[in-house]
């Protein structure tokens, strides 16, 4: 009787122990859920609908123009913008002749010597693009989309911005830039289908629910500095 209510114990102790990993699991995926939800939503409310013409973009932009147009990297290949990075580019640049702004702040990586995500930014702008090199801020340490936000706010010292990126990164990018002061608006890249399509929508909601969390520690970025306010 002793060695069955023992072994009736420890199958307890396993059932009670799997019932609260079970109980955790939920909770766990209800607020991933709850948060991923909260992004995209605040996000979406924020994005601009554009509208194109020949002679560029003819929708109505914000009354007040933003301090910067803020392009985040999408990485290079061979040294060159890749193209998704490219499509920001385009519409960052399409933004500026269309008066959205007098600044473009680019934010990437410029982790090595070795690769500098955002000199190629600022080359292709003022070779492709033709934007003037005056407007053209950069960012060397924009690691992260949490990150070139935090410098956008703290280093650079921008209070409005109109964010390019693609769609399915949008809604993070302008959450973020909310939560951290800045006026926010989000401008749609996309104008063609990538491969990887559901392997990136899928890091990125995995990306919403950690930046959903960063939004409320407010850890610092990898580096922080002096203030160069774009405005001066």
């Amino acid at each position: 009787m002793k060695k069955k209510s023992k072994r009736t114990t420890k199958h307890q102790k396993r059932h009670k122990g799997l019932l609260l990993f079970l109980v955790f699991m939920i909770i766990l995926m209800l607020v991933s859920l709850a948060a991923h939800m909260i992004v995209v939503v605040d996000g979406n409310a924020h994005i601009l609908k554009l509208e194109y013409s020949d002679r560029g973009i003819v929708s109505e932009l914000p009354e007040q123009k933003p301090d910067c147009i803020l392009i985040l990297g999408a990485g290079l290949t061979n040294g060159y913008p890749s193209p998704m990075l490219q499509e920001r580019l385009d519409l960052g640049a399409a933004l500026y002749f269309a008066g959205a702004s007098d600044k473009i702040l680019v934010s990437g990586d410029n982790g090595t010597h070795y690769y500098n995500e955002v000199q190629a930014m600022e080359d292709y702008l003022i070779n492709e693009c033709h934007v003037p090199q005056d407007a053209i801020v950069k960012d060397h340490a924009g690691f992260s989309t949490y990150e070139s936000m935090v410098r956008a706010k703290k280093i650079f010292c921008v209070d409005s911005a109109i964010i390019v990126t693609q769609r399915y990164h949008l809604f993070r990018a302008v959450y973020i830039a909310s939560r951290m002061g800045i006026q926010a608006y989000g401008a749609d890249a996309q104008r063609v289908s990538y491969s990887g399509r559901y392997y990136r929508e899928a890091r990125e909601c995995l990306a919403r629910v950690k930046d959903f969390f960063y939004c409320i520690f407010k850890p610092d970025p990898t580096f922080l500095g002096e203030q160069i306010p774009i405005r001066s």
